[in-house]
């Protein structure tokens, strides 16, 4: 969609405002909204001015002036305004050297991608993340001068079987890592998330399902299916504002956080990566596990740079709460296929060539999809081009390992 296009699709819809979007380094959106009748097209080449020394992690005060210039491709109406509001998400450019600006995360997998272009190994890099969160009912939290606290709840979680509730407890509760694939009424938030999942699809994001996951207290996912990197990272902010605001809508909250309960599986970030060149796989062959020697040096670099890798696909303190053993939270970076407890799992679903992929189950939800996604293309990119060798694959439940075993293997930090 060109600017042209972009006014036309905003009359159709007949929007009035417009809402630019663009994401900081730690993954959030940040956002301002102008009325429809002020602009024209020339602000897809000049931009907004806004400032950035208020970003964190971005400008200095004396120079904070920087430019956001709206995608046109990127239209969507909002479906969370009052008002009709079109979005659209911006890349920022610094308005002295009128280039892109460095630490812009989209910028980042843009430029990242075309690396990837010009080594000549592939076109296209494919992610399909599996983003797990949780539904709660109740959160609350201080830090004061005088002590600090936190308390979490939901009508589902395991510590409320015993709760007086004002229509009768019904029971029903999910119990600790007792809450994969359960039926209503055990999963109560399947219509919650029904709704999220249809204004996914209202914004051109491809859902391939929902369900309940492991872990008490509401804990849930929702697969989008897999497309190239820069779009994914794209989808991946509106995927957190739509579940977000659904909840909210509903009187709940939601967290994208690795670990917000103990002693229950935390949420991860699956994330699923594979390199195409015009339009075929490169990730099949005659190797383990069906693997071309391209995909398993991919996986070398992965492992290789597993440990640097976690600074930005677990990126918070309470990402290491998660990345413990026993919780489906890989720590031991090492190849396997089926295998859940190894941090490069090669999935078995499908004999189609197509389907080959590998799965980084280290990451979590907590990152920035950009960065995350980038690092990772980025490491397997280093392994093609130096042939790194993953190793020998670890065919048997790493979580079973004993010290001395797993002394001798590669672990991501914990």
């Amino acid at each position: 969609m060109d600017p042209k296009g972009f006014f036309k699709f905003a009359k159709e819809n007949n929007a009035v405002q417009l809402d630019m979007k663009f994401c900081d380094m730690f993954g959030t959106w940040q956002h301002c909204t102008y009325p429809l009748d002020t602009l024209d097209e020339g602000v897809f080449e000049d931009g907004f001015g806004f400032d950035g020394s208020s970003i964190r992690a971005w400008q200095a005060i004396n120079e904070s002036d920087m430019i956001a210039i709206p995608d046109p491709s990127s239209a969507r109406m909002d479906p969370f305004f009052a008002i009709p509001t079109v979005s659209v998400i911006a890349d920022i450019y610094d308005p002295i050297t009128k280039q892109p600006y460095n630490k812009d995360p989209r910028g980042v997998a843009r430029r990242g991608i075309e690396y990837l272009k010009q080594t000549g190994i592939a076109d296209s890099c494919f992610i399909g993340p599996e983003p797990e969160f949780f539904i709660f009912d109740d959160i609350r939290f201080a830090t004061t001068q005088r002590g600090a606290m936190y308390e979490i709840d939901s009508s589902e979680a395991a510590w409320n079987t015993g709760k007086p509730e004002l229509t009768g407890n019904l029971g029903h509760k999910v119990g600790y890592k007792a809450g994969y694939f359960p039926v209503a009424p055990s999963d109560s938030l399947v219509d919650i998330r029904g709704e999220m999942v249809q204004l996914m699809r209202d914004l051109g994001i491809v859902v391939e399902a929902h369900h309940h996951e492991v872990g008490t207290a509401g804990q849930c996912e929702i697969d989008m299916k897999f497309t190239d990197l820069e779009t994914m990272a794209d989808q991946f902010l509106w995927f957190k504002y739509v579940i977000k605001n659904v909840a909210k809508k509903h009187g709940k909250t939601v967290t994208f956080m690795p670990k917000p309960v103990f002693e229950d599986n935390g949420s991860g970030m699956h994330t699923h990566i594979s390199f195409w060149k015009d339009g075929d796989t490169l990730m099949a062959g005659d190797g383990y596990a069906g693997m071309s020697e391209l995909a398993l040096h991919g996986i070398g670099g992965i492992i290789k740079h597993g440990r640097a890798l976690v600074a930005l696909s677990n990126p918070t303190a309470n990402s290491f709460h998660r990345l413990v053993p026993g919780f489906e939270a890989p720590v031991t970076l090492a190849m396997s296929q089926r295998n859940r407890s190894a941090s490069c799992r090669i999935p078995m679903y499908s004999s189609s060539p197509k389907a080959k992929r590998v799965e980084f189950r280290t990451p979590d939800p907590s990152a920035c999809g950009y960065l995350s996604f980038t690092a990772l293309m980025m490491a397997m990119i280093d392994g093609i081009q130096n042939k790194i060798d993953p190793g020998e694959p670890l065919d048997r439940d790493i979580y079973d390992m004993t010290p001395e075993e797993l002394a001798e293997t590669n672990v991501a930090p914990t």
